[in-house]
């Protein structure tokens, strides 16, 4: 007698036969991709070498923006070498790095405008004085860094005249005498009344600024500090220190409550004639020492004081 058992479904064998590989149908597809891969960069290529020979995108105009000193055309001439070439290619960081070789110019960006324009935006330079090197006077900032030198076109900037920047051997601008001169010149021009009647700066003592006024050949000794309380002590006392001594070298508002004052001698008056005789000379010494001098106290009268005084700075 026979016994049927049903299969289970799991254990059955499939009877469906596996389709064939398609082999070169595969191939003739990954052929055709390949063929429009290729195809895509060849066509990219010739754009981008179409677009480096358009003529639609060559530089034709360079707008400049924050100049105040140099003009358009002059920061134009200094990129004069992007005029011509492609937008797309053209080597702004050499742009740039000529921008920057100028003194006026302390920072600068450059950017592409399409179709055919760059775009200059500066940062300038802030001249604060007038550095003299020898017998030359050159335009410096608040650093030290000389911008230009001076001559007729910037004949609209009154600006004192700095000595003593350099140590004079030849090297670079001492970064703490520049120091002192900018912080002296930034104080003394927040208040206008003073800033109009200096008009020369002495930093050889790094420790120790002398300015001169307009019209005054009295040498005024500041320190390093409190420069505008300190120059206007000597405008107030200066009618009564004359009175005193009829002719002044030097004086000295270092020091809190004395002002000491040194009388011209024979090198302090010829160096005065040596001032008549070339305005824009200062006295070839900052440091002079009197054969006497006058110590003003306040509160009190003004009394001789035999000796020298001691040259430091406060």
């Amino acid at each position: 007698m026979a016994v049927y058992v049903r299969p289970e479904p799991s254990f059955r064998r499939a009877y469906v036969q596996p389709a064939p590989r398609r082999w070169l149908e595969r191939r003739l597809e990954l052929l055709l991709h390949l063929t429009l891969l290729l195809a895509a960069v060849a066509g990219g290529a010739w754009s981008l070498d179409a677009l480096r020979r358009a003529d639609f995108l060559r530089i034709d105009a360079i707008s400049v923006e924050g100049n105040r000193r140099l003009s358009p055309g002059e920061v134009a001439g200094l990129v004069g070498r992007l005029r011509g070439q492609n937008l797309l290619v053209a080597d702004l960081d050499a742009g740039r790095a000529s921008l920057l070789a100028s003194g006026w110019i302390r920072e600068a960006m450059l950017r592409r405008v399409l179709p055919s324009a760059v775009h200059v935006t500066l940062d300038e330079r802030e001249p604060v004085g007038l550095g003299r090197f020898g017998s030359r006077l050159f335009l410096v900032d608040a650093t030290g860094h000389v911008i230009d030198e001076f001559g007729p076109r910037f004949a609209d900037l009154d600006l004192p005249i700095i000595d003593g920047l350099s140590p004079g051997d030849g090297s670079a601008v001492d970064a703490r005498r520049a120091g002192l001169a900018a912080r002296l010149i930034a104080a003394v021009g927040a208040e206008p009344d003073l800033a109009t009647r200096v008009s020369q700066v002495d930093v050889r003592n790094p420790h120790d600024a002398v300015v001169l006024l307009s019209g005054d050949p009295v040498r005024i000794h500041l320190g390093e500090r409190q420069f505008a309380a300190r120059l206007r002590t000597y405008l107030d006392i200066v009618q009564e220190l004359r009175e005193a001594v009829p002719e002044i070298d030097y004086v000295d508002v270092r020091f809190d409550r004395k002002v000491y004052v040194g009388p011209a001698d024979d090198s302090a008056r010829g160096r005065r004639a040596e001032s008549r005789r070339r305005a824009t000379d200062p006295p070839t010494s900052h440091a002079p020492r009197g054969p006497a001098s006058i110590r003003v106290m306040a509160g009190m009268g003004i009394a001789a004081e035999s000796g020298q005084r001691r040259q430091r700075g406060t």
